[in-house]
């Protein structure tokens, strides 16, 4: 169908009056804005349902959320059956987060549903513990986590907890597919719909100090914390959370703790950006705190910063503060006689390889994932019942403790972190010791990210166009290095480039290239599944003789990545 007609759909009387209007002002005066609301329909990605708020196919509004979520509602009746069928939501400080909330509770009640709505924004990590300790079939978040003030979202969860992963995913799109404005049933019944009372609140808390402290507190008087939520939901859990754990020296980046969907003191709202913490770390440098915290809008994903060797706030990557807390869980294991093979970490195949070598090294297994946290849920619910799921995390900056929650959570993440720091500066070292005291157990790695930003019709067609140039022309070398192995995931094959030889994939397909490197370089392609870019994420490694070897030793990582970059420029 050509954009103009996709449009002119939207001006029959299943469209309210403002909607109508809205599209036909786009029709008559702005074609541009025409062909990116209405080239393509908000799809679920790896997070979801996410994208900018507005008119269109390819909008987030009332009519793409009633159309999601009547498919859902059409599947639930169809799954479960003769069952009374209770969903969870939340949602986060976004523009129109809550109004769209309503829409989603009102849709799902009128098809005899049972709705769970909180009285205000909760942490995503919250909304995954509701469903299961509520009993709920299904759990929807409506969040665009770190995306800019003009995006939202809208995640959906399964009974377990996590995000929907095939084939329930799969189905869901069918049932949404086959769902037209006029079969949307927007009239709420109010009775089926449930305020939650702050119970549930002081419950995730309690378990999130459970999984996330510990009872020997040593160290805890001593650590200065600087938190920020970005004006983020965050601010809801994580102070009383280090409170209860015993944290007394928490500094509140005062300005950022306001919730706002238009994050007014930072460009963007993402604890992978260093500018996103800079009020924090400047608040760190005036009471001289150990350890910087900052979080993105819904909760979900932490940024750590800790003092270097040099006694400079740092800002580490996502693998970096992840390598720290997935060794510090593993070594308590192996402390107390726990640790065997059947224990498991989750990872992703984006992510840094340190956390398969970390668990060789443990004796435990790594199972990898495609990128996001969807599928280490997934891990979790096909383990047999002699697995034992320690921790998961992803290069973005998420992690999660054992599995009460089903998603990236920051709220126990930050209590782990902070733990560890306090234990760590008691003993005379600190967060950024141990780091450097694993990397000379394993090996030391070094990673980086570059996102290309292509927006609309013309920029999806020329991520298309570089992905398929990778494909049929695959480079012999990369900055003078032999490649040895492309994996190809939407292939599923991994190829080996020396002796033309390949071998099958038991991953999902996915539209991702991994280059390995004669150097034990790596190389991943994939376009985002949540934002107009294409990501390239380069890691390297070299071994680390000693703690005090490692700037140098930084520093050849560096002129490593800067070459790789380089060369793909």
């Amino acid at each position: 169908m050509k954009i103009i007609d996709k449009a002119k759909v939207w001006l029959n009387p299943s469209y309210d009056a403002e909607t109508r209007e809205a599209v036909q002002q786009l029709i008559d005066s702005n074609p541009k804005e025409l062909e990116d609301a209405f080239y393509k329909n908000l799809e679920f990605g790896t997070g979801g349902m996410r994208g900018i708020m507005g008119v269109g196919t390819n909008r987030l509004n009332k009519y793409t959320l009633g159309t999601a979520t009547q498919g859902l509602a059409n599947y639930l009746n169809e799954q479960f059956q003769g069952e009374e069928i209770k969903v969870a939501i939340a949602h986060d400080v976004r523009n129109n987060s809550r109004k769209f909330m309503q829409i989603v509770a009102d849709v799902l009640s009128a098809n005899n549903i049972h709705v769970y709505i909180f009285d205000g924004f909760r942490p995503t990590p919250e909304l995954s513990f509701a469903v299961r300790h509520l009993g709920c079939n299904a759990g929807i978040v409506l969040t665009a986590s770190h995306n800019p003030p003009a995006y939202n979202g809208y995640k959906v969860y399964w009974n377990d907890g996590a995000q929907v992963t095939p084939p329930h995913d799969e189905e869901i799109i069918r049932r949404v597919n086959q769902v037209k404005a006029e079969h949307i049933q927007f009239t709420a019944k109010p009775d089926l719909i449930h305020v939650l009372s702050n119970e549930i609140d002081q419950t995730f808390i309690e378990k999130c100090v459970q999984f996330g402290s510990r009872n020997d507190k040593k160290g805890y008087d001593d650590l200065k914390i600087v938190f920020t939520p970005i004006h983020g939901t965050a601010i809801a859990s994580i102070p009383e959370a280090l409170e209860e754990a015993g944290f007394k020296n928490v500094f509140l980046v005062e300005e950022q703790t306001k919730p706002s969907g238009e994050f007014p003191t930072v460009e963007s709202p993402n604890p992978e950006e260093p500018a996103a913490l800079k009020m924090a770390m400047e608040l760190a440098e005036l009471n001289q705190a150990d350890i910087v915290i900052g979080t993105d809008p819904d909760a979900d994903r932490l940024g750590v910063a800790v003092r270097n060797k040099k006694g400079e706030m740092v800002l580490l990557n996502g693998n970096q503060t992840n390598t720290v807390l997935t060794y510090f869980l593993l070594n308590e294991l192996k402390e107390k006689g726990e640790i065997n093979s059947k224990n498991f970490i989750g990872s992703t195949i984006v992510t840094s390889d340190i956390f398969i070598e970390m668990a060789e090294h443990f004796g435990v297994n790594c199972k990898t994932g495609l990128t996001g946290f969807k599928w280490i849920g997934k891990m979790i619910r096909e383990a047999d019942e002699n697995e034992k799921f320690v921790c998961g995390g992803e290069e973005s900056f998420g992690f999660m403790v054992d599995d009460f929650v089903r998603d990236k959570d920051s709220v126990t993440s930050t209590l782990l972190a902070c733990h560890i720091a306090a234990k760590a500066k008691n003993e005379g070292s600190s967060f950024y010791e141990e780091l450097l005291k694993i990397y000379q157990k394993l090996t030391c790695y070094q990673e980086a990210l570059v996102s290309l930003v292509r927006p609309g019709k013309s920029g999806a067609d020329e991520i298309k166009a570089l992905m398929s140039d990778f494909r049929e022309r695959t480079p012999e070398t990369i900055n003078g290095i032999k490649v040895v192995k492309l994996m190809d995931v939407q292939a599923g094959i991994v190829k080996n480039m020396l002796d033309d030889t390949a071998e099958k994939l038991t991953l999902p397909q996915s539209n991702v290239l991994i280059f390995y490197l004669e150097d034990g370089s790596k190389i991943c392609v994939r376009p985002s599944g949540t934002e107009p870019k294409i990501k390239f994420y380069f890691s390297v490694k070299e071994t680390l003789n000693s703690v005090e070897d490692y700037d140098e030793t930084q520093a050849k990582l560096f002129q490593k990545l800067k070459g790789l970059e380089q060369s793909f420029k």
